[in-house]
């Protein structure tokens, strides 16, 4: 019986002693806005989407004047029109409204996918920084604290600046 008691304590003993030998959890924190707003080649792709901005928006206005000269033309003139040239220069009016509609839908999913496409290396390089920090440092958890996902916040280290020297910033 007394072997069997050593036996139990000296097994609670290693059991005990192994699972206080393993590391607790490192917890660091980032903001990933203050990151990017830092981040070199951000300034060049946005200066890229606004041109691109520009140009749509360009066009936009272009077609939505010319849509407002054949509205101001009907309205003048549809006194003096057949029932059919009205109902033609409705439906040019309606279809030239679905078209500007159509354009403004498939202007806002291109510069979606275009402001993606510029900014994916950017945030990849930043990403990297973050994993390879996080690895060097030996952190568990990263979070980001610019997306207010943290409620409650103790003992996390802000890695900025080390993210910063991996990328080479001030």
């Amino acid at each position: 019986m007394k072997k069997i008691l050593i036996a139990v304590f000296a097994c609670l003993f290693l059991c005990g002693g192994s699972a206080m030998a393993q590391k607790s959890p490192k917890f660091g924190h980032i903001n990933s806005n203050d990151l990017m707003q830092i981040m070199p080649g951000r300034d060049s792709a946005q200066t890229v989407l606004q041109a691109e901005v520009q140009e749509l928006e360009t066009t936009l206005k272009s077609m939505q004047g010319e849509m407002e000269k054949r509205y101001n033309d009907y309205m003048e003139n549809q006194s003096g029109w057949t029932e059919l040239i009205r109902n033609t220069k409705q439906r040019e009016i309606q279809d030239m409204g679905a078209r500007i509609q159509e354009f403004q839908e498939n202007a806002q999913k291109q510069l979606q996918q275009r402001e993606s496409e510029l900014l994916k290396p950017i945030i990849d390089r930043a990403k990297k920084a973050i994993e390879d920090v996080a690895r060097e440092g030996g952190y568990t958890y990263i979070l980001d604290s610019g997306t207010a996902a943290i409620l409650y916040s103790q003992d996390s280290d802000d890695i900025m600046p080390l993210v910063k020297k991996k990328l080479g910033l001030k």
